[in-house]
């Protein structure tokens, strides 16, 4: 697995996801709400959890929004136990009106029969086409016949795709104190990805036990070093929810600051979703290539991540990439477009292992080299800003004719 380093001891769990830690079933089904995709298509995914779990949860900022979005940040912001999450995809259930609102409710009410909870402890996740309505007698027919399984994450994580490839999926767990720990997720998302205060769909499940205050600071701060850092397209979608859900079927006490688990607790969390966030933009709709920005030498924290944000989203540097054009002038316009504080006579950039500005000046590297490094499945920009010390990293993609023509095509 291409995770981010770890001082932990971690372990990484072959074909593992959201049902790897303790306390967690899921399924996914075909119900005919997507209709594009290529087989198996599924597009409806359930999971339910043995016992109540604590929720933390982050949502798009766009301000056109979603029913689903609008539903779970009630629930979240009421700091209520939850039981399950219902998602489909093929239709968002944004802009619709009254019947939307209608709709989402009645989401959570079956599932809620279902699984005899109440319908305020189910969320939910609708992605697709906007402006469009709910198809429910397909739905409700779905919720119905869905198989939950102990090992049924790989189905939820294949019926929550748009345009997305293939599912993406990882687990982990550690050690401590003689109690392990597991961490799961799943996440979607292939356009319309230009997240701002949560991803796509991205959800990651524990069976440690956490205080929910710990789990939502520990879910913001994990989402902006990892979820946050990733472009497609600069387009940020009406339905991005990130959820955090901890079971506490591992046992003990709840992790909170100067818990003995905390700090490997949040590690493994963001090992899991930094993983995550890079397939995702390996993914990205007609991607080739994975681009990795690292801006360092910034003046702050924040300064880095717009930096490195603003590089992995300009299409000149994406198409800079397709073209394996050692255009590498692209790089410092994008840096020093981004409002990061910037010193140009200081400033240097890497395109790989080449390095092809040096504080200011141009090298003498063989710029022949510099297109062959453009051609890997991976690459790498490094940009310093000379500004400080603070370092941060982002993730996109290439920006090739297949993004065109599938958005040109997309609801025909």
């Amino acid at each position: 697995m291409d995770g981010s380093p770890s001082s932990l001891d971690l372990e990484w769990i072959e074909g593992g996801g959201l049902d790897s830690p303790l306390g967690f079933r899921a399924g996914g089904i075909y119900t005919g709400v997507k209709t594009y995709g290529d087989e198996p298509r599924l597009d409806l995914g359930l999971m339910a959890t043995d016992g109540p779990c604590t929720v933390a949860g982050m949502f798009t900022q766009n301000q056109v929004v979603g029913d689903a979005v609008l539903w779970d940040r009630a629930v979240v912001a009421s700091g209520s136990p939850v039981r399950a999450l219902i998602c489909n995809s093929g239709c968002s259930n944004v802009l619709n009106g009254e019947q939307g609102a209608r709709d989402t409710r009645r989401m959570a009410e079956l599932v809620a029969e279902r699984l005899g909870v109440a319908p305020e402890e189910v969320l939910i996740g609708s992605t697709g086409v906007i402006g469009r309505p709910l198809p429910m007698p397909l739905i409700e027919r779905g919720i119905a016949d869905v198989d939950l399984r102990p090992d049924g994450g790989f189905a939820f994580a294949r019926a929550i795709m748009t345009t997305d490839t293939h599912p993406k999926h990882a687990a982990v767990r550690f050690t401590c104190d003689g109690r392990t720990y597991t961490i799961g997720g799943c996440i979607k998302g292939s356009g319309m990805i230009h997240p701002d205060m949560a991803t796509m769909f991205g959800f990651l499940t524990t069976d440690a036990p956490a205080e929910r205050d710990w789990l939502q600071a520990t879910l913001r701060e994990v989402v902006g070093r990892t979820f946050n850092m990733v472009d497609i397209d600069m387009d940020t979608s009406t339905s991005d929810t990130a959820l955090l859900f901890a079971s506490g079927a591992a046992g003990g006490e709840p992790v909170t600051d100067g818990h003995p688990a905390a700090a490997s607790l949040h590690e493994a969390i963001e090992v899991v979703a930094r993983y995550l966030a890079r397939e995702l933009a390996r993914d990205g709709e007609g991607a080739q290539t994975l681009i990795e920005v690292v801006a360092e030498g910034a003046a702050s924290l924040e300064d880095a991540r717009r930096a490195a944000r603003t590089v992995a989203s300009s299409p000149l540097v994406k198409t800079m990439i397709v073209g394996r054009d050692p255009n590498w002038g692209r790089v410092m316009m994008a840096a020093g477009r981004s409002g990061a504080r910037f010193d140009q006579h200081a400033a240097s950039v890497w395109v790989g292992e080449h390095q092809v500005l040096d504080r200011g000046t141009p090298t003498s590297v063989d710029l022949a080299l510099v297109s062959q490094a453009m051609g890997t499945p991976e690459v790498q920009l490094r940009v310093h800003l000379g500004a400080g010390e603070a370092t941060a990293t982002a993730w996109g993609c290439d920006l090739t004719e297949g993004y065109v023509r599938i958005n040109a095509d997309y609801t025909t």
